[in-house]
């Protein structure tokens, strides 16, 4: 089964640089603190230093900035993306693309607060 692709969302993301933590395989030396560059309540994407691998599963911790205990979740890659390196020196990143699964209720409740504010309040929308 393949994923349809960035022009077929779900749900409408906005861009949100909040904190995610990924943990990958149980490891604390696997995980990784970013910025989101965009979440909705179906998922997120972030830009990191190293690929991922397309499916792979790792919980996720994101903070939502709203005073309260990060969101929490398993989720899997839908999408990477590497990006040109710049200079000969530096690395390439990737976009990588994040679909939520396993995840409580009461969290995806708080996502969706979160991105109906921020859409509110004319965050700009991404992928329009």
């Amino acid at each position: 089964m393949a994923w349809e692709g960035l022009n077929r969302r779900k749900f409408p993301r906005v861009n949100f640089p909040c904190l995610i933590k990924i943990i990958t395989e149980g490891k604390v030396e696997g995980s990784l603190l970013t910025h989101t560059e965009n979440i909705s309540i179906g998922g997120a994407a972030v830009i990191i230093k190293k690929s991922m691998e397309l499916f792979a599963q790792v919980l996720i911790e994101i903070d939502l900035m709203d005073g309260s205990d990060p969101v929490s979740c398993y989720a899997k890659v839908v999408w990477v993306v590497r990006r040109k390196a710049i200079e000969a020196e530096k690395p390439s990143f990737y976009d990588i693309g994040f679909e939520f699964i396993d995840i409580r209720e009461e969290q995806r409740n708080r996502v969706a607060i979160a991105v109906e504010h921020l859409v509110q309040h004319g965050r700009e929308t991404a992928y329009k």
